[in-house]
């Protein structure tokens, strides 16, 4: 919500009108009110509209916490006023991912000298303007900042020092190999660590991942709590990591209760990090649990950890059988009650009961998930995405059915064969989308025919037996849904080259299309939708559905639907967009993707976009149509398009977009590029981390991460 002095005396003259004076209410029910207005707004216009808001905008309700993080309206100007009116009322203060503003904005935070917690991810603040700033924070407790290359602890004042001497918390983002201000955070009780260092310099020079290690830079752990780890691909990471958890193996805290490590690819064990868990296993009881598969596979860890009341697990990618998860981990369905969050993601054999002489697309043993199911009953978030689900004939136990119970499930991830009939891969019965002529280029005229509205009995009786209907009905309260290919990779994978073929999709996912796509409108608080590798798209209706029935969604991704040399379904998302009202965030990867003036046309009714992505090998634009729409969507900030077009002509348009838009949009990022060219690495690499990690990159995000690991 934004509101000017104009809005709010409008608003009273046509309340005062119909008898009703917004003023007139309560204290209480206008803070709440206010409560949704962006504090930028509450204290640079709203609060000079009356002498009363003027008092209820400084509420110290309003003002103990500034959220400026996705306020892609901020700028320096409006911060130095904010910071001179209320700084004094500052109390939590969350700057994250504000890359737009200039590090000089920094300076303007020492006047908020009671601040207790501080996000700062995503600024641009060297070591300088750190020291300065923290010197003055003297109640900071709370810290996230970002480490780039040039960073130098030697230039932290004793005041500095003393500061991050008494913070208990540390996010620390590194771009460069360091240990950044944690040997200075004597009091830590929660780190979090978030590995970006590429293993290559602009110049083309290979990095290594060896810091000064001595007396003066040293981790203090005795404290910690709370000990997290995300690595971006690379050798680097995984080099710089192994330091901060050298001083772990050499004694464990005893009070820790969460270990987390999330490392893409091989990160293999050593004699260090073997201790460390050896330790861990004697002397700590855990609550939640994450580890490179390396460390799990093939040994015995799991039967000796020690858990207290556990909220979150993640085992993604690793060879855990069904069995060992029975056994080791939930204790055959006692005290997981308190789990809320599970990651099995790309964990094949998750719901098997051997994993030695099973084949990824065998069959799932459905009495695992029951096992599964029953224990943690309490789940909200779940990600068994990546693998091959194929539930077998057995009547009342598909995985959908057993999943249905779970009925306090906030966000899900499944691959797309778990979601299909079993009787469909046999009988292959006739379904509303078989009805749909399938004549390769013929046009099919949409729009009058959607379900779950104007359906024969035919189809309205595989409604009703249908396993996927049948779930999406039981989770009414689901806000987060990715249903992606068991195969699928993106074509733009992170620090490297553009994928130029796909793999095919599963044989079970064959049959899901369009009549499964229409079960997800159903869920009416649905926020985030990714739907990725959807073989069976003829004409892609059922998208239509969603917009007319999901109008909270915020977030679309779409990824290879139907088939790739067409894409079937852009006329009915064409109308979908007319719907979609609350959608801020749009991506779409699909090989020869027309952006053309008919799409920009349809995508202006999404009044609430600030971002677009779209990804398209052989994929075409239209210039004055993006332009157009960049004029029309003024709350559009992030444009990025990764096309089969030249380097030429994105160059261009990119340049063109920047010099009409920048101007009124501080925020606004612009990066159009061909998709094969190979220097693709490079123009990813300046993309902001915000925007990279939530919508640039395709990966799936269910459960990702423990819930509220940090504010």
């Amino acid at each position: 919500i934004s509101l000017t002095p104009q809005d709010i005396v409008s608003g009273e003259s046509e309340e005062e009108s119909n008898g009703v004076n917004l003023m007139e209410f309560s204290d209480e029910i206008l803070l709440h009110i206010l409560s949704y207005v962006p504090c930028t707004d509450l204290v640079l216009n709203v609060r000079r509209t009356c002498r009363k808001l003027a008092t209820l905008c400084l509420d110290k309700s309003l003002t103990h916490t500034v959220l400026l993080q996705k306020d892609y309206k901020v700028n320096k100007d409006k911060v130095k006023q904010l910071m001179r009116d209320i700084g004094k009322e500052i109390y939590q203060l969350n700057m994250a991912g504000c890359y737009w503003l200039p590090s000089s904005t920094i300076d303007h935070v020492t006047r908020c000298k009671n601040l207790v917690k501080l996000n700062l991810s995503g600024c641009h603040v060297t070591s300088l303007r750190l020291s300065k700033m923290l010197s003055t924070l003297q109640h900071l407790r709370s810290l996230a900042i970002d480490v780039n290359p040039g960073f130098d602890a030697s230039q932290l004042s004793s005041e500095c020092k003393a500061t991050l001497s008494r913070v208990s918390e540390l996010k620390q983002t590194l771009y460069t190999p360091s240990y950044g201000v944690v040997p200075c955070c004597t009091s830590l009780e929660k780190l979090l660590l978030y590995f970006e260092i590429l293993d290559r310099s602009r110049e083309g020079f290979m990095l290594s991942g060896q810091l000064m290690v001595g007396e003066s830079n040293v981790p203090h752990y005795q404290n910690l709590r709370i000990f997290y780890a995300r690595l971006a691909p690379g050798y680097v990471n995984q080099e710089v990591v192994r330091l901060y958890l050298a001083v772990l193996s050499d004694r464990t805290p005893e009070n820790l209760h969460a270990f987390l490590i999330s490392a893409p690819g091989s990160f293999a064990e050593t004699g260090a990090t073997k201790n460390l868990l050896d330790s861990m296993a004697r002397n700590v009881r855990l609550d939640a649990l994450q580890l490179p598969k390396a460390w799990i596979n093939g040994s015995g860890l799991l039967q000796h950890l020690k858990f207290n009341n556990p909220f979150y697990f993640s085992f993604s990618r690793c060879t855990l059988s069904g069995g060992h998860l029975i056994q080791r981990v939930i204790n055959g369905g006692k005290d997981l009650k308190s789990l809320t969050s599970l990651n099995l993601s790309g964990c094949v054999h998750c719901l098997a009961p051997e994993s030695l002489f099973r084949k990824a697309e065998d069959d799932i043993d459905s009495s695992i998930l029951e096992s599964l199911v029953v224990s943690c009953c309490n789940l909200r978030h779940l990600n068994l995405s990546a693998a091959h689900h194929h539930s077998s004939e057995s009547i009342g136990n598909h995985l959908c059915q057993l999943l249905s119970r779970l009925k306090h499930l906030l966000s899900l991830a499944l691959p797309v064969c778990s979601i299909t009939d079993v009787a469909a891969n046999t009988e292959k019965p006739p379904t509303a989308s078989n009805l749909v002529p399938q004549t390769f280029g013929r046009k099919v005229r949409i729009g009058i025919q959607t379900y779950p509205r104007n359906l024969g009995d035919q189809a309205n009786q595989k409604i009703e037996c249908s396993v996927f209907w049948a779930l999406m009905g039981s989770l009414r309260f689901l806000e987060t849904l990715e249903i992606i290919g068991s195969s699928f990779s993106s074509a733009m994978p992170r620090n490297e080259p553009a994928i130029r073929n796909s793999l095919p999709p599963c044989v079970r996912a064959q049959s899901v299309g369009d009549f499964e796509v229409a079960a997800i409108s159903q869920l009416t608080y649905l926020q985030s939708l990714t739907l990725a590798q959807l073989p069976n798209i003829l004409t892609g209706s059922g998208l239509i559905n969603i917009g007319l029935q999901c109008q909270h969604l915020r977030t679309l991704s779409l990824a290879n639907l139907g088939m790739m040399g067409k894409v079937v379904y852009m006329s009915a998302l064409m109308d979908m967009l007319k719907h979609c009202k609350c959608l801020r965030d749009l991506r779409l990867e699909q090989p020869y993707f027309c952006a053309g003036a008919q799409f920009f046309q349809a995508l202006s009714h999404c009044s609430s976009l600030q971002r677009l992505c779209i990804v398209s090998r052989s994929g075409t634009l239209q210039s004055d149509a993006v332009m157009s729409f960049m004029a029309n969507c003024l709350e559009v900030i992030m444009c990025h398009m990764f096309m089969g077009e030249s380097l030429t002509v994105c160059k261009n348009l990119q340049q063109s977009i920047v010099r009409s838009f920048q101007a009124d949009r501080p925020a606004l990022n612009v990066v159009i590029f061909p998709l094969l060219h190979e220097d693709l690495t490079e123009v990813i690499r300046d993309v902001p981390m915000r925007h990279l990690d939530e919508i640039t990159l395709f990966k799936s995000r269910v459960a990702e991460e423990p819930p509220n690991l940090w504010w």
